[in-house]
């Protein structure tokens, strides 16, 4: 007996087993490994050079041949004919095959027209020869979505099988977790489709919880192939281009009133954080075998996320970056220069930027652990960076933490006193109330920390400054200024200096108490003279005689000016040429004297009455 063909898609009975009760002829293509020289499936079996990939009409003849073998096969069938199954080694591997194929069809499936959609690897067709590469060509079902991202998923579920890591022995929970690494790179679209593959969405939710609680409550899980594993997997997830900003202009924003623009893909973004910030925090990281891995290109890639609109996404790479700097030692110095970039872009290019207050944040703590005495570079970047961010339209967004980074500094090094406020009196508002009073909040801070001996070298363009803002038609601003005289060091200051500042405050304080428009500022100006009173009472009376002598030499010269003016009038007036001019030049408008008379409307308006007893009649 010859032994059978093992070429695949052998002949006319595996095609009308294939075949199925859908009739084997309603539009199955021959499968098969084609191309330029591949092997075919179809025909008679595996063994001649083959055509390579067929055309529709080669496929459309495979598929007659088989219909008309699958009904020879069915008539012998009819009439008790069929042959002695094939127990041979060829015939059970044939039969396995055929098994498989089975397995792998969908319901319905077979060779009817309402068949899944199928691969075809090249129609193939004759006999079979060398084997070639194979070009696959997809054909989808009508209505049908593939997508890699599915495909994806398909083949690493294969190889989890919904294991959890701790449920396997110890010796494969690294393999588990590397896979699981890798099946978390598939990206979703969470925008414009947020509701496709929802299954397989919820798959990588529960893949990234999981490894989540497994890698911080397990210990030595963290071995030298995860790193780069780990890496990849957040890079991947990441690091991807934002969308443009929804308030690219740099109008003000106010987390007050205006809603923030959320991250669709937060609940898979929001543990990718997680799982990376605990792997960062764990005891078995190494920063020496990270190091590798976690490099300046990763770092500038994360500080580019911070201009994310996503507050949620802010602060999670606030933290990220935080503990970034505290482990790796040579990265410090390169996340100090390219936060100082962002900040120099920001004041003098776009004025524009979400995460400018995260990124102080973080500075506030780097400027906490500055060893003493200061860098030279560490005074630059707060001569040259930190202050002139107080003069960007958008300062309220982010001034607390820039307040607090200026403290830092002053509580570092006093000596910086002088230059910082000289420089905060440059960058005063002129017209912006709201902005006068955070600058002088800020400045109340400074004069919280500032040594007595500095405080003496800014007293006097400071307190003019204050002198200003209390004369304030805006009573918020008026206000803020006044309240430093509730706060007992300043107060202290203020009485060791007196003598330098009475005079400076004294002519606003003293004026505002009658003539500005706020009852409230009038109370706190006598509460502030009251303690003038109090601190030096000669001082306070001499003030008091100088600001009326003042006063007074003040409306003299009023008067002497408003005489003046009288004098040159007068002269004006009695000047010939002067006198002509006037007559020449009369003015447009008329006396009422000189105004043309009609008589008609003056009778109408002495005796009112219809309009045609007025009108003249006859031509009187």
């Amino acid at each position: 007996m010859a032994r059978p063909a093992r070429g695949r898609g052998g002949g006319a009975r595996r095609l009308a087993a294939r075949g199925g009760a859908g009739g084997a002829g309603a539009g199955l293509a021959a499968r098969g490994r084609g191309g330029p020289a591949g092997w075919g499936r179809g025909g008679a079996g595996r063994g001649g050079p083959g055509e390579g990939r067929r055309d529709a009409a080669a496929a459309s003849a495979a598929a007659a041949a088989a219909a008309a073998a699958a009904a020879a096969a069915s008539g012998n069938l009819e009439k008790g004919k069929r042959e002695r199954t094939n127990d041979s080694v060829p015939g059970r591997r044939q039969r396995r095959r055929r098994r498989r194929r089975r397995r792998r069809q969908r319901p319905g499936g077979g060779a009817t027209a309402g068949a899944g959609a199928l691969l075809l690897r090249g129609a193939g067709g004759g006999g079979g020869g060398g084997g070639g590469p194979h070009q696959p060509c997809r054909i989808k079902q009508e209505g049908e979505r593939i997508t890699k991202s599915r495909e994806k998923w398909k083949k690493f579920k294969r190889r989890t099988r919904h294991n959890r890591i701790r449920d396997v022995p110890p010796a494969d929970q690294e393999k588990l977790f590397i896979q699981k690494l890798r099946q978390c790179c598939v990206l979703f679209d969470f925008v414009s489709d947020p509701l496709s593959d929802l299954k397989w969405k919820e798959v990588k939710r529960a893949a990234l919880s999981e490894m989540v609680e497994y890698i911080t409550h397990s210990r030595n899980v963290i071995t030298e192939p995860i790193y780069p594993e780990v890496v990849h997997m957040f890079a991947v997830n990441m690091f991807r281009t934002l969308p443009p900003s929804s308030n690219p202009t740099g109008a003000e924003f106010d987390p007050e009133e205006d809603e923030p623009t959320l991250e669709a893909a937060w609940p898979h973004l929001q543990l990718v954080y997680e799982f990376f910030l605990r792997f960062l925090e764990s005891p078995d990281f190494q920063p020496n075998i990270a190091k590798k891995y976690i490099d300046q290109k990763f770092v500038l890639q994360l500080l580019e996320l911070f201009d994310s609109e996503d507050p949620r996404e802010r602060d999670f790479l606030k933290t990220t970056l935080h503990r970034i700097y505290g482990k790796f030692l040579g990265l410090r110095a390169y996340i100090r220069k390219q936060i100082n970039n962002i900040f120099y872009r920001f004041i003098y290019e776009t004025e524009h930027h979400n995460g400018i207050a995260e990124l102080l944040e973080i500075l506030g703590s780097i400027i906490n652990g500055f060893a003493l005495p200061l860098k030279e570079e560490h005074k630059i970047f707060l001569l040259k960076v930190l202050l002139p961010l107080h003069k960007v339209k958008s300062l309220s967004v982010y001034h607390p933490q820039l307040a607090y980074c200026v403290v830092q500094f002053l509580e570092k090094d006093s000596t910086l006193t002088e230059p910082v406020v000289m420089a905060l009196l440059k960058y005063w508002p002129k017209t912006h109330s709201p902005k006068e009073v955070m600058f002088l909040n800020e400045l109340e801070e400074i004069l919280d920390v500032i040594e007595p001996s500095e405080f003496v070298k800014i007293m006097e363009p400071l307190f003019r400054q204050l002198a200003k803002c209390v004369s304030s038609p805006h009573f918020q601003v008026a206000e803020r200024a006044l309240y430093y005289w509730n706060n007992e060091y300043i107060m202290s200051l203020i009485s060791d200096n007196a003598a330098k500042i009475l005079p400076i405050m004294f002519p606003s304080l003293y004026r505002n108490s009658k003539t500005h428009w706020n009852k409230t500022i009038h109370g706190l100006i006598y509460n502030a003279l009251k303690l003038f009173m109090e601190m030096n009472q000669k001082l306070f009376d001499d003030c008091t005689q100088q600001f009326k002598a003042e006063k007074l030499k003040e409306k003299l010269k009023m008067k002497e000016r408003e005489e003046a003016w009288v004098k040159i009038e007068n002269l004006a007036k009695a000047n010939p040429q002067a006198q002509k001019d006037l007559k020449k030049d009369r003015p447009v408008a008329r006396r009422k004297s000189e105004l043309p008379q009609d008589l008609h409307a003056k009778g109408a308006l002495e005796a009112p009455g219809r309009a045609e007893e007025l009108a003249p009649q006859d031509g009187r």
